[in-house]
């Protein structure tokens, strides 16, 4: 069945492959993006001549998740063209590397902005429609840093993927009785096909980078290399955008709650194992078990 998606960050990185994906697999995909008009205007055209090259439905719409007024218009834009929206893909992030303490609160803040704000300001301009509407997916794009193996220098985005886990496991609960059912996406350490090495920002304290630097020289470096090294020949960006494919596709109702794609396999799956357990036996033991899923 032809689903209309929403995919926030969706420019580069999981985000445009999973839009492509969708796209192909016969849905309507909106590539959610900021500055759709300038730095992004390529990007734009580039989505358009692949979707008239393979005859798919994918389409882009300006969304910027730092503005409450841009998630809105998004939304709006959404509805008035199709009437509806199924699924919500938070994927948009940012990440930035390097010493903890060199990273003002102010700089950490920013990252929270993007990757914890973002989603709920999408989710204020989405969910009252969906609500009404009465059913409906969100996806959250997650992180095996929350509960597998993290590296150090990578403190304010492991923060910040860790704070949007939880919301999105709180707001499943919240959203089951109007039947909007939630899956977390926990990609791993994907050193090619994404830009987030390549784009991610640093803390100004240059000072403070340098005192690190003395104990700890070319970490960075050295963590990207390492984590290339981990992951099998075949890891490949991809294999995210098929899950996300795979979990769309699944009747409502009966998608899983959470799907690792961790070609390196750090431990995250099975510590949320335990933890996806100790939820469904808590809600059952307060007697919740109905929020379990959605309906």
């Amino acid at each position: 069945m032809n689903k209309t998606i929403l995919i926030t960050g969706a420019g580069s990185g999981f985000g445009a492959l999973s839009a492509r994906a969708l796209a192909k697999a016969g849905h309507t995909v909106y590539a959610a993006m900021r500055d759709t008009r300038g730095r992004n205007a390529g990007r734009v055209a580039d989505a358009a001549q692949w979707a008239a090259d393979n005859n798919a439905d994918l389409r882009t719409v300006e969304l910027d998740v730092l503005s409450q007024e841009s998630a809105d218009a998004a939304i709006d834009t959404v509805f008035a063209e199709t009437g509806r929206l199924d699924v919500v893909v938070h994927n948009a992030g940012h990440m930035v590397t390097g010493p903890t303490e060199a990273f003002t609160p102010q700089e950490i803040a920013a990252v929270y902005d993007t990757n914890v704000l973002g989603t709920q300001r999408v989710n204020r301009a989405a969910l009252p429609r969906l609500r009404a509407q009465g059913e409906a997916l969100l996806l959250w794009i997650g992180s095996t840093s929350t509960r597998g193996g993290a590296p150090p220098y990578l403190a304010p985005y492991f923060a910040a993927k860790a704070a949007m886990d939880s919301l999105a496991v709180s707001y499943a609960g919240e959203l089951a009785r109007f039947n909007i059912e939630t899956t977390i996406v926990v990609p791993g350490s994907f050193t090619t096909g994404t830009n987030h090495f390549a784009t991610g920002g640093h803390p100004a304290d240059e000072g403070t980078v340098k005192a690190y630097e003395e104990r700890y020289p070319a970490l960075v470096e050295q963590v990207s290399q390492r984590l290339a090294a981990l992951a099998p020949a075949d890891a490949d960006a991809s294999q995210v955008a098929e899950a996300v494919v795979n979990v769309v596709d699944t009747a409502h109702g009966s998608r899983p709650f959470r799907v690792h794609v961790d070609p390196a396999n750090d431990g995250s799956e099975e510590v949320s194992e335990v933890a996806d357990r100790i939820r469904r036996d808590f809600l059952a033991r307060v007697g919740l078990e109905d929020i379990l899923h959605p309906h």
